[in-house]
């Protein structure tokens, strides 16, 4: 069993949903990655999502945009993402961390050096956000001999086919996008959201996460209801933005406490 999947079924026991949170490596300063990665499990977060700062980041609105952009200035890739998944697992070997991002960088090292290099640093899985299922079954059977999660998106747009071939591939969690649009963008229908999971669990058997567009601990709550676990990324890096980097990992940690207060209220 994946750390991930240890996970999920530990918080199913405790009848919890799962706190899935998202920062961007090298963001407000790559000094301060670590230090924000423990905070977000101190505030509460069961499994972390760690972005790899790549420059056209598509999915992403604009507060995700900044931060990959603020990266990238600071000259943060992806070898430098491996070596903040290592320092943070000197201290932390239970909580999984997942790297998200585009298949670019991944191209540019190889997906071999990318598995290889990957598990070496301690992470458990990814989510490559450009990587279509249909295309990648050797990349997700490499990955799963490796014991990394390969994890999907899955949109409102998703048709049945796209969702059993997820089914097929995908490991750890699968992650729904509950609006048509960017991260950080409009609001969520929980009804529609409700709807659309149980079309998806027809065929996928895995846990689903819900993200995009999750900002507070009633919007966690309510979607919190439906789904295996609750994903926040744009919300997270506006507490840095605000903060500033003096202030950053406290604010995280504060914020992410709400969440988790919030989910198990």
């Amino acid at each position: 069993m994946s750390k991930i999947a240890a996970t999920f079924s530990a918080l199913k026991a405790q009848n919890k949903t799962a706190l899935v949170t998202f920062i961007t490596a090298g963001d407000p300063a790559p000094e301060l990655t670590v230090p924000l990665m423990h905070a977000l499990v101190a505030g509460g977060a069961d499994i972390l999502e760690l972005g790899v700062p790549f420059s056209d980041p598509m999915a992403e609105g604009p507060v995700i945009q900044r931060a990959c952009e603020r990266a990238l200035a600071h000259g943060v890739g992806i070898k430098h993402v491996f070596g903040y998944v290592a320092e943070f697992r000197k201290t932390n070997q239970i909580t999984p961390v997942v790297l998200m991002g585009y298949a670019n960088p991944i191209e540019r090292i190889g997906p071999e050096a990318f598995i290889e290099q990957s598990k070496a640093a301690g992470a458990d899985g990814a989510i490559v956000v450009d990587y279509p299922p249909e295309e990648c079954e050797a990349f997700a059977a490499a990955m799963r001999a490796a014991e990394l999660d390969l994890i999907f998106l899955l949109a409102p747009t998703s048709t049945e086919q796209r969702i059993a071939q997820v089914a097929k591939v995908g490991g750890g969690f699968s992650y729904y996008v509950s609006l048509k649009g960017v991260t950080g963008a409009g609001n969520i229908d929980t009804v529609d959201v409700a709807n659309r999971l149980q079309a998806i669990r027809k065929h996928v058997k895995l846990p689903i996460g819900v993200g995009f567009g999750i900002r507070d601990g009633a919007t966690a709550r309510a979607v919190a209801e439906v789904a295996d676990a609750v994903v926040i990324g744009s919300r997270i890096i506006q507490e840095i933005e605000t903060a500033g980097k003096d202030h950053a990992v406290a604010a995280v940690q504060a914020f992410t406490t709400t969440i988790r207060t919030a989910l198990d209220a």
